[in-house]
């Protein structure tokens, strides 16, 4: 959620965010809102100031003794005129917080201007494409060949894009989240899980809600949504809550599973356990203060990078434009994984400062001292490891000639062997 006093004081910013996000989104009908919801303020404060002094008026006139009825009747009038405008009121002000919450947030200077992914910016590359003497296999055959994967009895239990881990893949994939902890807990973030179903109102705080009905599952009959990531919970887990402003920048590493629709995808994506709806991660995610952020987003892309050098994936770091960025951030890096098998860069990592977006919808302030004016602080959150997506580029980066798969030596200790 904007700040509104920048809806009434510069709506063109705005205007212009709109356009470099390529968005639809009726601005004048906000505004037109945001200008009733205030003049109904000014009434119906205006209806109970006449309502109190009419009231007081009457007590007056009863104690002494004094015909009171023509004020009784005038006393009526305003409560009914009160009433009437307190609905409308009502009315207006949910229509308008329906609309703000769908409003993207602004972007950054930084960010390119663009209408789709096609205006993302390379900024850099690490690691060494790796080269084979062999003809190489993708995740799907190797997977099938070392019985590491079983799709179809998956299927048949689940439906499609489910899976069974079999054997080492179990250990690899348990690996990737021990490992990942053991690295934030060095960073100094605090390790948390979180629950998988959240309530609307957490669901709403966190991203836009309508961008993602198709994307989310609902339990039926149920105020409850899986979460998509572990961002969800851990950015609703301190609302309508004041922190000590001493204690930031918090910082934690949420682990969860995660559950997608990952509708539309095509192709040889809907086989294999690249997109799938089911999966576990690792996700980096800080509080912290305004003049902070834009450094703390940095060093949340290093920590990522830090971590996929570690495991030896060889990755590029994508800046996204304004077309293709989530409508929830400000500023967001891809880090995109080579996947030897697909023979071309695929998006393991997304990190984004989302400044204070989502403390406002949320309503999470922060201060030094109970003497002060609590403010906004800012959100931030990267994937560190999303683990069949990883696992995937481990399989295909580092296959071998006799159709094995060499654990990256960072995960040996993890998987108990250095070949699956």
């Amino acid at each position: 959620m904007l700040d509104p006093k920048l809806l009434r004081e510069n709506p063109e910013k705005i205007r212009n965010m709109l356009e470099a996000r390529a968005v639809k989104f009726p601005l004048d009908e906000l505004i037109s809102l945001d200008k009733e919801r205030r003049e109904l303020i000014i009434k119906t404060d205006e209806l109970r100031k006449k309502r109190n002094e009419v009231s007081l008026e009457i007590s007056r006139k009863k104690k002494a003794g004094q015909d009171a009825s023509s004020l009784i009747g005038q006393m009526q009038t305003v409560s009914d005129d009160l009433r009437k405008l307190e609905e409308t009121q009502i009315k207006i002000e949910d229509n308008f917080t329906k609309l703000s919450l769908t409003l993207p947030n602004m972007v950054h200077e930084s960010v390119p201007l663009g209408k789709d992914d096609a205006t993302n910016i390379e900024i850099k590359k690490w690691g060494n494409i790796p080269t084979f003497d062999f003809e190489i296999k993708d995740h799907i055959d190797l997977t099938q060949n070392l019985d590491l994967v079983d799709l179809e009895r998956a299927a048949k239990v689940s439906g499609a894009r489910f899976y069974f881990l079999k054997n080492q893949l179990v250990r690899l994939n348990q690996a990737l989240l021990q490992f990942a902890l053991d690295f934030l807990t060095e960073k100094n973030y605090t390790p948390i899980q979180t629950p998988f179903l959240i309530n609307r109102n957490a669901m709403e705080g966190a991203i836009i809600a309508q961008d993602f009905e198709e994307v989310i599952y609902k339990i039926e009959g149920e105020d409850l949504y899986l979460i998509g990531t572990s961002e969800h919970a851990v950015a609703s887990m301190h609302s309508d809550e004041i922190i000590d402003g001493k204690k930031l920048p918090l910082r934690y590493a949420g682990i969860s599973t995660c559950f997608r629709k990952e509708a539309g995808a095509h192709g040889r994506d809907q086989k294999g356990i690249f997109r799938v709806h089911q999966f576990e991660k690792v996700e980096q995610f800080v509080f912290t203060r305004p003049e902070d952020s834009w450094n703390e987003h940095e060093k949340m892309l290093a920590i990522a990078e830090e971590f996929y050098q570690k495991i030896e994936i060889p990755y590029r770091i994508m800046l996204l434009s304004s077309g293709d960025l989530g409508k929830i951030s400000a500023k967001t890096y891809d880090l995109e994984a080579w996947m030897a098998g697909q023979k071309s860069y695929r998006e393991i990592v997304s990190c984004s400062n989302c400044l204070d977006f989502q403390a406002r919808r949320l309503k999470i302030r922060f201060r030094d001292r109970t003497d002060e004016q609590p403010q906004y602080l800012h959100s931030l959150n990267s994937t560190l490891v999303a683990t069949t997506r990883t696992m995937v580029a481990i399989i295909e980066n580092f296959q071998t000639k006799d159709g094995h798969i060499t654990v990256p030596k960072v995960l040996q200790k993890y998987v108990g062997s250095n070949l699956i």
